[in-house]
């Protein structure tokens, strides 16, 4: 009997152990939090490396408790359709351009505007102090929180028929453009005719002659394969837009402030690592498509940049912009 009481003893600590056992590794699951951001993006561009690199030091950083999943290549939408579902909740995080985000965040189209900038280290200045931090919180009201800035370099106009040398060369010229007011009447104020198309839908486009051309910055141009269509690009370098890496309120709101602190740390971490990848991509980007037979063009900027001094004449009634502007241009 005594044999037998020890047995049944040893079942039920057993049993015990096992429920005990069972009860932490389910606390332990459900405190591990996976965070899901879709981009559109190819896995050999910069700023889907950096985001790798961020989701390994949100893991180590957490001891496990946060993780991401990444989805590129519009494997969850446009970029404008994964801001919508941050918006709701369907998407905790996403990287879209400034360009696209102006729609939803109404005062970061400041950042689209043409020869904004004086060059890459004053735009650096400006996104990593106040203003661009006061920026990021623009799009809090709707449901949107920014989170940091990954370099997208400059954008310039690359085309099928013939080179850009200056602004007449876009006359009567289709030229793609994001979903934005601002580059929109850019290329107006250029000359062009713009036409919003998906980044997704632009290279059939370009092949069946939708539009003459587009603008963008060297690696999209490279790792699109548009060179394969457009044979002329011309470094006009218009705009210095970049990327905003951006999650959802909803999300960000529930995490604890020791997650926000991780979040936050492994961005500012991403980002700093971009920028070198960047750096390193751009020089490659043009090496390559010149390997392919594409004429690069250094046009006379200041031809281009006179053309779109209307466009910051037109923000003088709306005080607020017209200030932010001039903060811009003063920042050192």
């Amino acid at each position: 009997m005594t044999f037998q009481t020890n047995i049944m003893k040893r079942i039920k600590i057993l049993s015990l152990f096992t429920v005990v056992v069972t009860f932490l590794s389910c606390e332990i699951q459900t405190e591990a939090k996976t965070l899901r951001l879709g981009h559109g993006l190819d896995v050999s561009h910069s700023v889907h490396k950096a985001m790798v690199k961020m989701g390994e030091d949100l893991l180590a950083r957490s001891g496990g408790k946060l993780k991401l999943e990444i989805y590129p290549s519009q494997q969850l939408g446009t970029e404008r359709e994964c801001l919508e579902l941050l918006q709701i909740g369907s998407l905790d995080m996403t990287k879209v351009s400034v360009g696209v985000l102006e729609n939803f965040a109404p005062k970061m189209k400041v950042l689209g505007l043409p020869f904004l900038f004086r060059d890459r280290q004053h735009s650096f200045d400006v996104l990593d102090g106040p203003i661009g931090e006061k920026l990021l919180n623009e799009g809090e009201k709707y449901w949107l929180k920014g989170l940091g800035y990954y370099d997208a370099g400059s954008r310039s106009f690359y085309t099928m028929n013939k080179p850009i040398e200056k602004p007449e060369d876009l006359v009567g010229e289709k030229i793609r453009v994001m979903e934005s007011a601002t580059a929109v009447n850019m290329v107006k104020a250029l000359g062009g005719s713009p036409t919003p198309i998906s980044w997704g839908e632009l290279y059939t486009s370009l092949q069946q002659g939708v539009v003459d051309g587009a603008e963008n910055n060297p690696p999209s141009f490279y790792l699109s394969r548009h060179y394969e269509v457009c044979k002329y690009y011309s470094l006009d370098e218009h705009t210095v837009l970049p990327d905003v890496l951006l999650i959802g309120t909803y999300v960000y709101d529930k995490l604890t402030e020791q997650e926000q602190k991780w979040l936050n740390e492994s961005v500012k971490k991403s980002v700093k690592y971009q920028r070198i990848l960047w750096a390193e991509a751009e020089a490659e980007a043009l090496r390559e498509v010149q390997k392919a037979g594409v004429q690069i063009i250094r046009p006379d900027k200041t031809l281009f940049a006179e053309k779109v001094e209307g466009i910051f004449e037109g923000y003088k009634e709306d005080k607020e912009m017209y200030s932010l502007i001039i903060q811009i241009q003063e920042t050192n």
